[in-house]
């Protein structure tokens, strides 16, 4: 309205003006109404820009709004499921929390040595039944393990370790219960386990630092102690490692025996002391009794004319055992450097009678019993030392000490001479062992030993054993 009353007013001014004048009148005239038209048009431009500016982003604040929108229908639809899972899990037992750890150990060595290892003795020392011969010549696998392990609840853990035989077969090397909630520092343990007596007892094969067991345990032990029965044990609430326990059992393994009566059979008490002496070196010691009594434990021999002899030990074995661990790593990173000292002493008496059955023999003495008392001893001394990470060199010291052996039969002049009794000769065996291992992981070992074996009387055998061992799965950490 303005813009068109301006436009008139100056037309009549132009009319009422002389004719130069109104010339050069008009002219201003005309260059007003331009830059007046010049600036209006560069104002609407400038408005209509903000104003599609302006609806640009109120489209975009709509579109964002649409989004945050769906964004919170999501998440309530996913609020809504997890409270329904939720639910769900607490009407359940919780199985995902209570999945059992599974592992498999596999094993297997190349064996060459220079006796026969059917035929493996240690004289001196009544059989003790176990595994303990060395394994068979040349490749072979040795035992399986199939390990499963969890929480039964908040109270309980169960624990089953299966073992497979490299000629079949599946039996319980372990199966035990053990508590989890019990007050001060207690701890039960029951079913099938490894007993606590000495200290590599209570580890698996796999775990050794050497292919085998030491002669000490091969003959007082049967190669490894396992106990059918309950163990209770104690740890103080000390910075220094205080460890009390005890043991009843069946007492059916040497050197206890299948007794095939009500009550207990063997008894075991333990006490363990360990500690750090500094950041780098640590310390275990311990000490064990255990108490068997012994019905009808019967082994094989030869009497003096080759025949076969069967011998039957009745009445009470009682074993007390030492041992003592020291491990060093550097400020306590075992990684890259590390050596593990291990020693451990056991001393055997048994007291009772023997019976001499020739029957399958020559039947010069078709059945004889006398009392027999033995008193002996044996220990091992072993060092591990990793130089380089991944790689550790060993030594291991072997010996059975003879002692006493008060054979009634011989001594009483039943009939049966000491040549009748060949594997109750007097004789002291000693063993010298070296290994080399290399673990590329903590799942897989590989292990070159050599071993001057003297356990049998008046032969030497010379043994060498390349194994392997590999771990598959969840597979709990190791003792000590």
């Amino acid at each position: 309205m303005f813009k068109r009353t301006l436009i008139a007013a100056a037309i009549a001014v132009a009319y009422a003006a002389p004719a130069p004048a109104q010339d050069a009148e008009l002219g201003r005239i005309r260059d007003e109404i331009r830059q007046m038209k010049d600036t209006y048009e560069k104002r609407i431009q400038d408005l209509e820009k903000r104003l599609s500016e302006a609806e640009a982003k109120a489209g975009k604040a709509e579109a964002a709004a649409g989004n945050a929108e769906s964004a919170a229908s999501k998440a309530e639809q996913t609020a809504a499921k997890a409270e329904t899972a939720a639910s769900s899990a607490a009407n359940r037992t919780g199985e995902g929390a209570f999945n059992p750890a599974v592992s498999l150990i596999l094993q297997g060595a190349y064996a060459n040595t220079s006796q026969d290892p059917n035929r493996y003795r240690i004289n001196g020392f009544i059989p003790s039944g176990g595994d303990v011969n060395p394994p068979k010549r040349n490749f072979g696998i040795a035992e399986t393990e199939l390990a499963i392990a969890a929480n039964i609840d908040h109270y309980f853990r169960g624990v089953a370790i299966l073992s497979v035989a490299p000629e079949g077969g599946m039996e319980a090397e372990e199966a035990y219960f053990q508590t989890l909630a019990l007050p001060a520092g207690f701890g039960l343990k029951g079913g099938r386990f490894f007993s606590s007596v000495g200290y590599q007892n209570e580890q698996h094969q796999h775990a050794w630092d050497f292919q085998d067991a030491p002669l000490v345990y091969k003959a007082f032990l049967g190669n490894q102690l396992k106990q059918d029965g309950v163990q209770l044990k104690w740890v103080a609430p000390t910075d220094l490692l205080i460890e009390l326990g005890g043991e009843l059992s069946a007492g059916n393994n040497f050197p206890g025996s299948n007794r095939n009566k009500n009550g207990i059979g063997s008894g075991m008490l333990f006490a363990n002391l360990g500690g750090d002496i500094d950041d780098s070196t640590a310390w275990r010691t311990g000490v064990s009794l255990l108490q068997a009594p012994s019905n009808s434990r019967s082994y094989t021999d030869t009497d003096v004319q080759g025949g076969a002899v069967t011998n039957t030990f009745q009445g009470n074995a009682k074993l007390i055992g030492l041992n003592g661990v020291l491990k060093w790593a550097p400020n306590g990173n075992p990684y890259y450097n590390n050596f593990k000292l291990q020693g451990e002493y056991f001393r055997l008496k048994q007291d009772g009678t023997l019976t001499y059955n020739d029957s399958a023999g020559s039947a010069v003495f078709n059945s004889v019993t006398g009392a027999l008392q033995t008193d002996q001893s044996g220990y091992y001394l072993q060092g591990a030392w990793q130089f380089y990470p991944q790689w550790r060199v060993g030594y291991r010291y072997d010996r059975l000490n003879y002692g006493t052996v008060n054979n009634g039969i011989v001594s009483g002049g039943l009939g049966p001479v000491a040549a009748d009794f060949p594997l109750l000769a007097s004789y002291s065996p000693t063993r010298n062992t070296v290994m080399l291992d290399w673990s590329p992981s903590e799942f897989s070992r590989f292990r070159l030993q050599f071993a001057s074996d003297k356990a049998r009387l008046g032969a030497t055998d010379n043994q060498i054993f390349l194994q392997y061992i590999y771990s598959l799965g969840a597979h709990g950490a190791h003792k000590f």
